[in-house]
């Protein structure tokens, strides 16, 4: 069975950046981009954040273009899911639909998945007044009455960044008081932009003309609901690293992100890479992902190129040590 230098688990702007890389070093890289291929960014509208694109772009769009530039330079992509994993022993072992691949290196680059509502509706209407990314899409509700549903420090640090935007602010929360830092909590008590819904959660999604209108608010209390006009809600109540699959095969942290080494994206198994939001909890970019797959890509070469007599006495030879121009300081 072939043995492949390097296979990249996703497809989101780490993996594809990863891809990128890679196959412009001649590692011939394989991607599994998964039956929900390109991320987050596939269910963003207009993306005026990325640079390089004064005019914006649309979130598919942008995925679609790094898909095509990985391709162009050898990647091979398969729209499939990764299955299970074997870290245990070299080379590794990936299982797909289509069969079992084994590799000499792996870059992780599954991302993660933002807690929704569950309300019927809300994926219909993401993107179009529903959001989860207040960095991403506040500055598109200038002077809207904005909502925001949570009460931890992510959700008070959106809600105060919406502030800049919206022309009110209105925190809902469950209970009657915020699960978030005391410095949080006064930050944005005494913001005069935000106003408070208490012991309160989102029950049902009003939309007109296939846009938010407006939520219908419950009192949890007293279970009576409300209407509440709103030109956007940005759900802020926490993500899920997409990293079950490797539970049990490399270091995570309690709330299950891959553990890098400092300073690289090396994991605790050698030979094993990570990048993207499945790592990253605190920024979660577009462009901070594609980022440390650039990074991921350059690790990946130089640990390969490391130990290439290692794999040439398994008879396993491959090309990256002639592939030194992607681990030259400056190179592009």
């Amino acid at each position: 069975m072939e043995v492949r230098n390097v296979i990249i688990i996703g497809s989101g702007p780490a993996g594809l950046t990863a891809a990128l890389y890679t196959s412009r070093a001649n590692l011939n890289p394989l991607c599994f981009e998964g039956h929900r291929a390109g991320g987050q960014l596939m269910t963003t509208t207009e993306v005026e954040n990325y640079p390089g694109f004064p005019a914006g772009i649309m979130g598919p769009a942008l995925m679609e273009d790094m898909r095509k530039q990985a391709e162009r330079f050898g990647t091979e992509l398969r729209r499939e899911d990764v299955e299970k994993v074997d870290f245990s022993r070299r080379p590794f072992r990936v299982q797909a639909h289509s069969g079992e691949y084994l590799a000499r290196s792996i870059i992780i680059s599954t991302g993660a998945s933002p807690r929704h509502l569950g309300l019927p509706h809300e994926m219909e209407l993401t993107g179009r007044g529903v959001s989860t990314c207040a960095t991403c899409d506040g500055a598109f509700f200038r002077g809207e009455d904005i909502l925001v549903v949570g009460g931890g420090d992510s959700a008070l640090e959106e809600a105060n960044f919406l502030t800049r935007f919206g022309r009110s602010v209105t925190l809902i929360h469950r209970r009657d008081e915020l699960r978030a830092s005391k410095i949080m909590q006064d930050r944005t008590l005494k913001n005069p932009k935000m106003q408070f819904v208490w012991d309160s959660v989102v029950s049902g999604l009003e939309a007109s003309d296939g846009k938010l209108a407006g939520v219908k608010v419950k009192n949890v209390k007293t279970g009576a609901e409300s209407p509440l006009a709103a030109g956007a809600l940005f759900v802020a109540i926490g993500h899920v690293p997409n990293t079950q699959l490797f539970q049990g095969q490399i270091d995570l942290d309690s709330n299950g992100y891959i553990l890098v080494r400092p300073g690289s994206t090396a994991t605790n198994v050698e030979g094993v890479f990570a990048s993207g939001d499945c790592v990253d909890h605190v920024y979660r970019q577009a462009v901070t992902a594609a980022g440390l797959g650039c990074a991921s890509a350059i690790d990946c070469e130089r640990w390969l190129a490391a130990h290439e007599d290692e794999h040439a006495a398994a008879g396993n030879a491959h090309p990256a040590a002639r592939a030194k121009a992607v681990a030259t300081p400056g190179a592009r």
